[in-house]
Parts: structure tokens; C-alpha cells; sequence
């Protein structure tokens, strides 16, 4: 399942990339918003779409910078979130790290990008090497400090 969220910066950008998962023939959830809304802030639906991602799942997150939503989706436990500009960054996002999240800057990325990135993305496998399963069970046991 791909879970995905915007605010209104990244709504338009969403909006297009959901033509392309459907091509693609996955399954999504569009976890909002669901209409622009100039008013509206990322931290609703990116909260939203993290709690529903689980063990196999991803997300695509959209906002002006990608930045905000990144941010968001990283406080959740379950959640290796990677903000995406580059195509190799992206690629090794996941096969190193078995990123399940991709964030996308609506203001920095045509859609024809933006395109390749989740394509990539979302066809890149981890790689299962001993080395970064390591550092993964690392990341895991390190707990939030306030």
C-alpha cells in the first residue's frame, strides 16, 4: 500500500503523481487533503498517512520544500523518511536504507521529475546487505531524547 499526503504546496504535484500510481496499477490511499486548501497544514495529513504506513508499506509526501513533511513523517517510529531531489540520492535512499518514504518539494521538481523519482523510488529493492541491516538495527534501538 502507498500511502500519500500533501498540503496545499504540494497538492497540485499529488494530485498529477496519482495518475501515475494508478498506470502503475498500486494500491493507494490518498490520506489528504483531498481539495485545496491555501489554509490547510502538512502536519495533518503527513501525521495522518505515517501512522497508516506499516512493515512493506511506503509513502509519498508532498509540500512546497519537502522539508516540513519530512520532518513530520521522521517522528514516527516506523517511519525512514528520505527528501528527495536526485535520482541516485533517492536510489540509495532505499537500498541502503530501506527508506519507506519518499518527500517531494513541490516547488523544486516538474512533475516529469518528480515522475522518475517515485518510479525509482518505488522499484528500488533494499539491498539486504549485512552492513546496512546493522545500521538499521542501530537506528531502531535508539530512543527519542527530550
Amino acid at each position: 500500500m502507498i500511502y500519500l499526503a500533501s498540503d496545499h504546496g504540494g497538492y497540485s504535484l499529488k494530485e498529477n503523481l496519482k495518475f501515475e500510481i494508478q498506470n502503475l496499477k498500486l494500491e493507494f490511499e490518498d490520506c489528504g487533503n483531498t481539495a485545496l486548501d491555501e489554509e490547510d497544514d502538512f502536519v495533518d495529513f503527513a501525521s495522518q498517512a505515517a501512522q497508516k504506513i506499516k512493515e512493506g508499506d511506503f509513502g509519498l509526501f508532498f509540500c512546497r520544500n519537502g522539508v516540513g513533511v519530512d520532518i513530520v513523517a521522521n517522528r514516527y517510529q516506523n517511519i525512514r523518511s528520505v527528501l528527495g531531489f536526485d535520482e541516485q540520492q533517492v536510489r540509495m535512499a532505499r537500498n541502503d536504507d530501506d527508506c519507506n518514504v519518499l518527500c517531494l518539494p513541490a516547488d523544486y521538481l516538474d512533475e516529469e521529475k518528480a515522475n522518475k523519482l517515485v518510479e525509482i523510488f518505488l522499484n528500488t529493492p533494499f539491498s539486504e546487505e549485512e552492513r546496512f541491516k546493522r545500521r538499521l538495527e542501530k537506528i531502531k534501538s535508539i530512543k527519542s531524547i527530550n
